[in-house]
């Protein structure tokens, strides 16, 4: 919302360069969409370290008790 707000105003001020920003979002989307693909894998193998780092824990505590995650 803000940012659609922020683009409005820079049309009222500057319009070729609010058309510009239009027309160049779709390749700055695809040029930043591989680093979001790896920030996700990344999160990823941190939740499967965390998993693996904390199951000890979780085996000791039994079947009786309640998960907080």
């Amino acid at each position: 919302m803000w940012t659609f707000i922020l683009w409005l105003i820079l049309l009222v001020l500057c319009w070729p360069l609010a058309l510009l920003a239009l027309a160049a979002y779709p390749f700055v989307w695809l040029l930043l969409l591989p680093f979001r693909l790896l920030g996700i894998a990344v999160d990823g193998v941190f939740q499967f370290l965390k998993a693996v780092l904390l199951l000890p824990a979780r085996v000791l505590r039994g079947p009786g008790a309640r998960a907080t995650t």
